[in-house]
């Protein structure tokens, strides 16, 4: 039997080495997300991001709990953590908040380093979402690494995305920089029982008056990003994001926040828009997949030599960045 049918038949084993191959990106890795490939689709992606200290980790096993405790759904969980940018290593340390969960075997979580790359997702985030949704998770929770400002990345893969705040962490206004308010689906102030709760939600609520828009476009690692557009039909309903406020550690304000999500689930449904992200999300994919191949092929045809004599040449400034592109191009052609 092969992984990807082994996977299919729900055997963790054979999924936690599938995760393991994908994540290191092998010729078996790849084979087994063609196959599984007709059977994603049906999860819900929910992302969560925020800035660190804000109770990410403690609100998503929340969430898991509460899915399992209210009803049959099978709960994945892909916590990114940021990897160390002089040893290349990372903690992977988001499971130690998550020990609620230990032992339910429709519960999976899988931790991963971003390796390096920005907005708080890694490179195969994407792909192993996809073997989760193949192997029959309902639910699919993202935590990103909490980078803060650079985290747009999630927009572009989950369904619902949960921006997550608390009081008392210095400047308010720090959260609409870059775009991080135009991402949220559901605003959460966790960590709500702490002073200065109410001014902070007032914070937010104007932010989110200022921040509205019909479509919302980032650029990311100099490339233009558009989340999916929230521009609805004629007479069709604009989602106005919630604010939610928690209490993760104790559960507190958590089944109504759960009651938000679904409410979300339904106007996506509703008004045609789980469609456009579903085409986003793998519009986002190609694109990655594509730049990746085009990058590898472009230096595997131009000459070592060429390369260093370019980048020589940038180094003794006789040669602009955009000049020795050029030039590398036009190589490659010849």
């Amino acid at each position: 039997m092969t992984l990807s049918q082994a996977v299919l038949d729900r055997d963790r084993l054979a999924l936690a080495r599938l995760l393991t191959r994908v994540e290191n990106n092998t010729d078996e890795g790849r084979a087994a997300l063609d196959e599984l490939f007709p059977h994603t689709g049906k999860a819900h992606l929910i992302g969560i991001t925020g800035a660190p200290g804000t109770g990410k980790s403690t609100l998503v096993n929340q969430l898991a709990l509460h899915y399992r405790k209210d009803g049959d759904k099978r709960v994945a969980i892909v916590a990114v953590d940021p990897s160390s940018p002089f040893t290349g290593g990372a903690v992977l340390g988001d499971r130690v908040r998550m020990r609620d969960l230990s032992g339910d075997r429709d519960v999976f979580i899988r931790s991963m380093a971003t390796r390096g790359s920005l907005g708080g997702l890694a490179q195969t985030t994407a792909a192993v979402v996809q073997v989760f949704d193949a192997a029959g998770f309902d639910v699919i929770l993202i935590e990103t690494v909490g980078a803060g400002q650079a985290e747009v990345d999630i927009a572009r893969l989950a369904h619902t995305t949960l921006v997550v705040e608390a009081p008392g962490l210095g400047d308010d206004i720090q959260a609409i920089k870059a775009g991080i308010l135009e991402i949220a689906d559901i605003l959460v102030i966790n960590k709500a029982d702490r002073p200065g709760v109410e001014s902070t939600e007032r914070a937010l609520r104007g932010m989110l008056e200022l921040a509205r828009q019909t479509q919302r476009v980032f650029h990311h690692h100099g490339q233009r990003m558009v989340v999916p557009a929230q521009e609805p039909k004629e007479e069709s309903p604009l989602w106005v994001a919630e604010i939610k406020r928690t209490v993760a550690k104790d559960g507190e304000g958590v089944p109504e926040l759960v009651e938000a999500i679904a409410r979300h689930v339904a106007f996506l449904r509703e008004s045609g828009e789980w469609i456009s992200r579903e085409r986003a999300q793998l519009q986002s994919t190609l694109d990655a997949l594509i730049q990746e191949r085009l990058v590898s092929r472009f230096r595997a045809d131009i000459a070592p030599q060429h390369y260093e004599d370019a980048l020589s040449k940038m180094m003794r400034r006789s040669l602009s960045p955009w000049k020795a592109v050029e030039l590398l191009m036009n190589g490659r052609k010849k």
